[in-house]
């Protein structure tokens, strides 16, 4: 399973756990130029921009870790075009989906409200 794959597998599980808690998926992988919004949901009145990340093990670090200042600065020009795009007026928030996939087990960690 190549790289893609891999995180094409990573996102439908998170659209599965985010599915469950009651959001419904609005968008999957929307552009913006360089930018990309893995998962776009809406819960309660509340339009959640959602980054995922995954890795097979925490023995480099946490899955959101890798959510950097300059990739959070990325996801919200991307949600800012969407937004205009979409006309949207209510309340947004960010949240980050970790996943660690060791490929026997999968734990899943959700981040409301994370940046």
């Amino acid at each position: 399973m190549n790289n893609i794959e891999k995180g094409k597998k990573q996102e439908e599980l998170a659209s599965q756990y985010l599915e469950q808690k009651g959001h419904e998926i609005i968008d999957k992988n929307y552009r913006f130029g360089r930018n990309e919004i893995d998962l776009i949901t809406h819960l309660n009145d509340i339009l959640i921009f959602v980054e995922v990340k995954s890795r097979k093990s925490a023995i480099y670090g946490y899955p959101e870790s890798s959510v950097t200042k300059r990739k959070q600065k990325g996801i919200q020009r991307a949600a800012d075009a969407y937004l205009q795009q979409s006309d949207y007026q209510g309340r947004v928030r960010f949240d980050i989906i970790a996943i660690i996939d060791t490929g026997k087990s999968v734990a899943i960690e959700h981040f409301e409200d994370a940046f």
